[in-house]
């Protein structure tokens, strides 16, 4: 469960910093800062174990949750 949890925080990052660059490239260079706080979000959780996206996402809710 828990390595489901991981994959689709991981997927989901590569995603948004991918669509924030392409949107940084081909529409506006201030798209280029969804990149850049997708990427310290990833770092800052890397520290402190703490990823809001684990709260939206549904593979990653424990029974603490609510789920």
């Amino acid at each position: 469960m828990v390595d489901t949890c991981h994959l689709q925080v991981r997927r989901l990052g590569g995603t948004v910093v991918l669509i924030g660059l392409a949107l940084g490239i081909l529409v506006n260079q201030w798209f280029l800062a969804v990149s850049a706080f997708a990427g310290l979000n990833l770092l800052q959780s890397s520290f402190t174990d703490f990823c809001p996206a684990e709260r939206f996402l549904p593979d990653c809710r424990t029974e603490q949750d609510g789920a």
